[in-house]
């Protein structure tokens, strides 16, 4: 049974890149890079709730230094492609009060809900009861801030934005008035001559049946970043990895009318939007649900490819778990929800991708989340002692 299934997901697999290439629909391609993508992030168990706790729970820092190799090797990634000119990179506003509230609410989540949102997906992915059960609570959580009793909070939080001299987002190679590329450079430079003097061996391995270095997993997650941008841009979607509000979405399209949906899958015409904002003008209408659905098909995917890479390793099956941590990772799952909506992204959208583009307001929730997730472990985790 598992071999079959395995062999039905490669196939979809195969078939959404013939699909893709043969219609130049872009957001076939979401579904061979949300495989991977899962794939990448079970081989190298890289959530940044793990990372985080670890580094002070275990005094283990190799989790934490893969998300950084992740980071890096995006900023590398994306700025090739932007001086290329293959995409136009689209930082994230520097919304500071949004950045700190929400960044508060998701590092203090994602330890109650045993991952963050990236996390939950490929934990689920391997039967992981504890992350089934945040994922679940997670578009609940959005849904609060993006239709519920939060939104008004929401919105008076997204007053507070900092912009540059010319209106544009703030980021380090604007501030700093250094080009893009070369502090990527700089930063992949320091980060090398990091291991040169710490003297670490780089065993660069990929067995398809064993775990692989959180770094090595970074350096693959940082280089799908480029695929998914080129596709996410020409779907509608101008942002590299991300997975918060495809969770959301897909919700959506469980629970909301068909009608009420407006399905994006192409980059959007201005002589339609034109026409369809004088028709909103004549006949004004309940604006309709967006569900992009390179997203969506790529949340899906993720939860596959990470099936899958368990699969391989016997690592994918149901176990049963406490009941009270189970209900606490629901609640954990509400508030990373809630923490991603306020911030706009998660640890991939606001921290891998958001700092991969360099935003200084991504950069503040980055540092928020990092401490609230560290004060969290040492009380909730550690019992208030340090070391175990």
């Amino acid at each position: 049974m598992k071999k079959m299934f395995m062999g039905l997901i490669i196939i979809i697999v195969c078939v959404s890149i013939v699909l893709g290439i043969s219609s130049s629909a872009w957001y076939y391609f979401a579904i061979p890079i949300g495989f991977l993508f899962g794939y990448f992030l079970q081989k190298g168990d890289l959530c940044a709730s793990s990372a985080m706790s670890e580094a002070i729970m275990f005094r283990d820092r190799s989790k934490l230094w893969g998300f950084w190799i992740a980071i890096v090797t995006t900023m590398l990634s994306l700025s090739i492609i932007d001086y290329i000119g293959w995409i136009s990179v689209n930082p994230k506003p520097f919304l500071w009060l949004s950045s700190i509230v929400g960044g508060l609410i998701f590092g203090v989540g994602m330890v109650f809900a045993g991952g963050c949102v990236s996390g939950v997906l490929f934990k689920s992915g391997t039967g992981n009861i504890n992350s089934i059960m945040a994922l679940m609570g997670v578009p609940f959580g959005v849904a609060a801030v993006e239709l519920g009793p939060l939104n008004d909070m929401h919105l008076w939080m997204k007053s507070f934005i900092i912009k540059g001299a010319d209106g544009e987002s703030l980021t380090l190679y604007s501030v700093t008035g250094i080009p893009y590329m070369v502090l990527a450079i700089l930063f992949v430079a320091g980060s090398i001559i990091y291991l040169v003097l710490r003297k670490r061996k780089l065993n660069f391995s990929m067995p398809l049946k064993h775990s692989w270095k959180p770094w090595v997993a970074g350096i693959a997650l940082g280089i799908l970043g480029i695929f998914a941008f080129l596709s996410s841009s020409e779907s509608g979607r101008n942002y590299p990895l991300g997975v918060t509000h495809g969770v959301y979405q897909y919700s959506l399209l469980m629970f909301e009318k068909n009608d009420n949906i407006k399905y994006i899958t192409s980059k959007p015409d201005k002589s339609v939007k034109i026409q369809v904002a004088n028709e909103k003008h004549q006949n004004p209408q309940p604006p309709k649900k967006k569900v992009n659905v390179w997203l969506v098909l790529l949340v899906l995917s993720l939860i596959a490819g990470s099936w899958f890479s368990g699969a391989l390793s016997g690592q994918s099956r149901l176990l049963p778990k406490d009941p009270q941590q189970t209900l606490i990772a629901l609640t954990g799952g509400l508030m990373i929800g809630v923490g991603a909506a306020f911030a706009g992204g998660c640890s991939i959208g606001n921290i891998m991708s958001g700092l991969g583009m360099m935003s200084l307001g991504n950069l503040i929730f980055a540092i928020v989340v990092l401490l609230a997730n560290w004060a969290t472990t040492y009380f909730y985790l550690m019992g208030g002692k340090i070391g175990k």
